[in-house]
């Protein structure tokens, strides 16, 4: 049974929440607060529903919090619907996010997408190899079987969707990925024009982990109009 961890100051709101996800067979445990979710991590749930707005620590610092010890995935709940607030969001740690009010149908879309997401890449890194496979190229050293990268030599540590991103870019080196590419093939979801705003998002954060320099990006170019294609030797 999936274990989902709520993490919402709002009383009428979390009951909901919890009594539509019990009947939908998933253990649910509450915090009406973020220290209180972040002690609450140790259950080791598989999904946590973060509300971004909440008195003391606010759901973007308990969110990046969360990303100092795990990478499971984080729905962010909030009052904001602009795009700015949606990016800010992801830019924190977040994996998806969903304005209030929403209908329960679409948070229970949200959650399974998200959960399905999450077992994928836990069995994936759980899987015992008995001949890792690495591709190596422009410094980078990347293992096929599981979420294992290395820059220069050095340990990086991705998220499961910056080590999907780079992995199909490094391994198909001469091809160009629209985000439209990217989002089908890494997120399995039909894509929709906002989308294109998330792996602008998830891109930039990737540069930030395996670039000298950010700013100035050597091996995840952008082709202005077209997309974005592995930039180090070929």
């Amino acid at each position: 049974m999936e274990k989902i961890l709520i993490v919402e100051d709002d009383k009428d709101i979390r009951e909901g929440v919890r009594i539509l996800l019990e009947g939908e067979g998933y253990d649910v445990i509450e915090a009406e607060n973020g220290r209180k979710g972040l002690e609450l991590l140790s259950e080791d749930p598989d999904l946590v529903i973060l509300d971004v707005m909440m008195p003391g620590m606010s759901g973007l610092k308990t969110c990046e919090e969360i990303r100092k010890v795990s990478y499971v995935p984080v729905l962010f709940l909030t009052a904001r619907s602009q795009e700015s607030d949606k990016l800010i969001g992801l830019m924190a740690g977040g994996d998806d996010y969903l304005p209030k009010p929403f209908s329960y149908s679409e948070l229970l879309g949200r959650v399974k997408a998200l959960i399905r997401r999450w077992k994928i890449y836990r069995g994936k890194e759980e899987t015992v190899q008995q001949e890792e496979t690495y591709i190596e190229r422009a410094g980078i050293r990347i293992n096929e079987g599981f979420n294992e990268v290395y820059v220069n030599g050095k340990n990086v540590e991705l998220s499961d969707i910056e080590y999907n991103i780079l992995l199909l870019l490094i391994k198909y080196p001469e091809k160009i990925f629209s985000a439209q590419n990217l989002y089908e093939s890494i997120w399995n979801e039909p894509y929709f024009y906002n989308c294109n705003a998330t792996v602008m998002v998830h891109i930039r954060k990737l540069r930030v982990k395996i670039e000298q320099d950010s700013k100035n990006p050597q091996l995840i170019m952008t082709v202005w109009g077209k997309g974005y294609r592995f930039g180090g030797e070929r």
